[in-house]
């Protein structure tokens, strides 16, 4: 199998470094500048256990040629169009395996490529790009889920996941994708909405008097969006996102919070947003995260 990933950040050069340390046939198509960095120096991981530098096959997007089973993409969901601008040079053949946050991005794609071509992929990591270019996993948690939404590729879907068992990374097939894709979506929103709006970690926000309380009352809110829209989250879903949200002394936030605090564009819209959107279309109250959404609206457009 060869696998194309578009860009080398928090996803793309985590997942792809652990790939190829397991003998996968990896390349990394990058900007200018990142590939250049990453062609001298080699691609720094870090995390808890270890660390290690890979030198990957990088090219540039007017290098690309169809060659590839498998194109992963994980840009953030605000730079979608130019992503797919980047891959257009091997976009005529191969599974396009995206690991955004939210839903949005499917229709898109499906428009483009057809939904015989576009896999469903999720991504559970806690990873950021460090300002000398390593990439830095900042949890225990580092997980990828696959599954088709097309009998086109089910079998490319369970290829890949047999790879990822050679990689030191938890690797799940998923028979229903969309349901894993709302499950993280509901987790995501809700993680989002109590960091951004308490300014804290899940640990410092569970530590006051109502913190955890608001927090259940947001993943509540989330779940009876999922729900109306036909993709319930199971109890053992619950189970675990809600213990991962109230956990004492927990230094977890979302990436949301780390970007507005940097001062970078965020997935407001498509995380807190959309959340609330669909949850109008059915019916569904979503206060608080409509007010997490307002703040976060509020903030982006003081930095614009």
């Amino acid at each position: 199998m060869k696998i194309l990933i578009l860009g080398a950040g928090g996803v793309g050069g985590y997942f792809g470094a652990k790939l190829m340390r397991a003998g996968a046939d990896v390349t990394f198509v990058l900007r200018d500048k990142r590939r250049q960095l990453i062609r001298e120096k080699g691609l720094l991981i870090e995390s808890p256990q270890e660390s290690f530098t890979v030198f990957p096959h990088c090219l540039g997007s007017g290098e690309l040629a169809p060659d590839y089973d498998l194109i992963m993409l994980a840009p953030k969901a605000y730079d979608l169009d130019d992503a797919l601008a980047s891959i257009a040079g091997a976009g005529g053949k191969g599974v396009l395996l995206p690991f955004l946050n939210g839903l949005n991005h499917f229709a898109l794609l499906d428009q483009r490529f057809g939904r015989e071509r576009v896999m469903g992929g999720v991504a559970h990591i806690a990873a950021m790009l460090t300002g000398t270019g390593s990439v830095k996993r900042l949890s225990d948690l580092h997980s990828l889920t696959a599954g088709p939404r097309h009998a086109a590729h089910e079998a490319l879907a369970r290829e890949f996941i047999a790879l990822c068992a050679g990689a030191d990374f938890d690797g799940h097939y998923a028979e229903n994708i969309e349901q894993v894709l709302w499950d993280k979506w509901v987790f995501l929103a809700t993680l989002a909405a109590a960091t951004t709006l308490c300014q804290g970690t899940v640990g410092e926000i569970v530590a006051t008097p109502w913190g955890a309380d608001l927090t259940r009352k947001l993943y509540a809110e989330c779940c009876s969006v999922a729900e109306r829209c036909g993709f319930a989250v199971g109890e053992a879903a619950r189970g675990k996102a809600l213990a991962m949200l109230t956990q004492a002394g927990s230094a977890f936030t979302a990436s949301m919070l780390r970007d507005m605090n940097a001062g970078q564009r965020t997935e407001h819209e498509h995380i807190l947003g959309e959340m609330v959107r669909r949850g109008m279309a059915q019916g569904v109250v979503c206060d608080l995260v409509a007010m997490a959404h307002t703040h976060m609206a509020v903030a982006s457009a003081r930095l614009s």
